[in-house]
């Protein structure tokens, strides 16, 4: 039986920092999602400071494959929208844009959802000091090689079954 590893096994990141060029390109992408007009200004918070990227790391039980990154963005919506909802919709297209985007520069990342989750969104607004009127949606770590993430998120076709 061949094993399964998921997005949140442990990562090896690279020993370098990312460059801020990087992580600007990335950024941009995640804005350039189509839903970015309806809920902007989005608000995103770069932590490559070690101590607070491993408190992060320790918020929920799917966030301990921040650990040891050398970057985690952390995302966050207007709290006052005329729909909330919509605001989470939109920031979790913008997240799979990020994602992507770190794929085409040579990065691995994943994101994390926290939101609607009120006890780990407060934690992460505490750590990171979100201001008040923004909320917390995910956290997302990144600077492996995306070449590490194809050899631990192997794809097993044994496991899909078709039903006719």
């Amino acid at each position: 039986m061949k094993e399964i590893f998921t997005r949140v096994s442990i990562r090896k990141y690279q020993p370098k920092p990312v460059e801020p060029e990087k992580i600007t390109a990335v950024l941009r992408a995640a804005m350039a999602a189509p839903s970015a007009g309806n809920q902007q200004p989005w608000e995103f918070y770069v932590v490559t400071n070690p101590a607070l990227i491993e408190q992060l790391s320790t918020v929920s039980p799917y966030s301990g494959c921040a650990k040891n990154a050398p970057v985690v963005i952390v995302s966050a919506y207007r709290e006052k929208l005329w729909a909330p909802a919509y605001a989470q919709i939109d920031m979790s297209i913008a997240m799979e844009h990020l994602w992507l985007a770190c794929e085409a520069e040579g990065l691995g990342g994943v994101w994390m959802g926290i939101a609607p989750q009120e006890e780990r969104m407060q934690a992460v607004e505490a750590l990171v000091g979100i201001p008040e009127g923004l909320r917390a949606f995910a956290i997302f770590p990144l600077g492996y090689p995306a070449e590490e993430r194809q050899q631990q998120d192997r794809f097993d076709e044994s496991r899909i079954h078709y039903i006719q």
